[in-house]
């Protein structure tokens, strides 16, 4: 190999050069080197000063910043891990004691309706246990849709009820009939109810407190529905049917009360996809067993349209994110909407950015006004619908 050689120094630069300096010693490889046109290149030995210094100083910096460092960290490890997750459990196991001796106060060993109120805790606390399985193994969605199928199962089989259903006023001229008795099909849409009761809470979720609040605003409604109900009907077992409503939905909103204590913003504990389907399963029940459905889902509005605007991304029609969740800006504490098509970024992208606390009370206050508006359609069609 060719040695490089250095450009020869410049008439100006060698007058410049003072009288008296003396030419500084080359090294005997480098001469070799030189004068041999074909030998090789000797390179000096790196300079490890410029290298020692480098990490020196950084080894300093991190010296001196070191408290600071292992604080914060330590601080944030303390918080994840004393930060309780999927407490739902407690709350679930809770509310099935409670339920189970409700039956000591409440029904007769020869009652009719209490083998429908053991089916209903039975899928209560089936979609408990799979809620729990799904918060430790991280079930993927489509294995989602199933859960509340096998946690059903209990209460589809149990069911005795009516399979029929009232005609609206205005389509009885049209059906022809003014009862249309379903069958079968009044058991899938029991099913059907099911699963979307549960998943809908599920997707509805990802701030302090919303879960938990939400369905602490459904159980009310329907506990003053049935209250409403009993006062108002004249039907024995139209009577009976929401004061059986009653017995489930009481406990369930005394339990998700205590919950919402700890699981509002700041949050202390994480109630994880068992609470979630818990109550979905739990609201699903009380509304098929209770015998009505159709305002359950009026109820349920701000889930529905949650879901409606979810359906592109859960059915993959458009890229879906593992969680759809705000972008927070630690500086400012707030958080901004994205693209993702469900409520919580949708009214950070109308209303402007907000924190956490704020977003929260603005959806809870959409399901509170949601179930006015039930109440009062409810008012406006009597007569005129059914």
């Amino acid at each position: 190999m060719d040695a490089r050689r250095r450009p020869a120094a410049t008439a100006a630069a060698a007058a410049a050069a003072p009288a008296d300096a003396q030419p500084r010693a080359r090294p005997a490889a480098a001469v070799a080197a030189a004068e041999g046109g074909d030998a090789e290149l000797v390179l000096r030995a790196p300079n490890l000063r410029v290298f020692k210094n480098s990490v020196g100083d950084t080894l300093n910096l991190l010296m001196k910043y070191r408290s600071r460092i292992l604080g914060n960290y330590q601080h944030t490890s303390r918080v994840l891990l004393s930060m309780p997750e999927a407490l739902g459990i407690v709350v679930g196991i809770v509310y099935l004691v409670i339920a189970i001796l409700f039956q000591h106060f409440n029904f007769t060993a020869d009652s009719m309706w209490l083998v429908e109120y053991n089916a209903a805790l039975a899928s209560v606390c089936f979609m408990v246990l799979l809620g729990f399985i799904d918060d430790v193994l991280d079930v993927p969605w489509r294995v989602k849709l199933l859960l509340p199928t096998i946690a059903a199962l209990p209460l589809l089989m149990a069911y005795a009820g009516g399979t029929s259903i009232s005609i609206p006023k205005p389509l009885t001229s049209y059906v022809g009939v003014a009862v249309l008795e379903l069958g079968s099909l009044y058991k899938l849409f029991m099913l059907l109810l099911a699963v979307f009761c549960t998943n809908s809470i599920n997707i509805h979720a990802g701030l302090n407190g919303l879960e938990v609040g939400q369905t602490v605003i459904i159980s009310a409604a329907v506990l003053i529905h049935n209250v409403m109900r009993i006062g108002s009907s004249t039907d024995i077992e139209a009577q009976q049917a929401h004061a059986f409503s009653i017995y489930l939905v009481l406990p369930f909103l005394t339990t998700s009360l205590a919950l919402l204590a700890f699981n509002w913003y700041p949050s202390s504990v994480f109630v994880g996809d068992t609470y979630t389907y818990f109550a979905g399963m739990a609201l699903a029940v009380v509304g098929i067993l209770g015998h009505f459905s159709e305002t359950l889902l009026l109820f349920f509005l701000p889930e529905v349209l949650n879901f409606l605007c979810s359906v592109p991304q859960l059915f993959k029609f458009v890229p879906c994110p593992r969680h759809r969740l705000p972008r927070f800006d630690p500086h400012t504490g707030l958080l901004t909407g994205t693209k993702d098509g469900n409520l919580v970024n949708i009214f950070l992208r109308i209303f402007g950015r907000c924190t956490e606390r704020t977003l929260c009370i603005r959806l809870l206050i959409f399901q509170a006004l949601s179930c006015l508006f039930c109440f009062w359609l409810r008012y406006m069609i009597t007569g005129w619908y059914k």
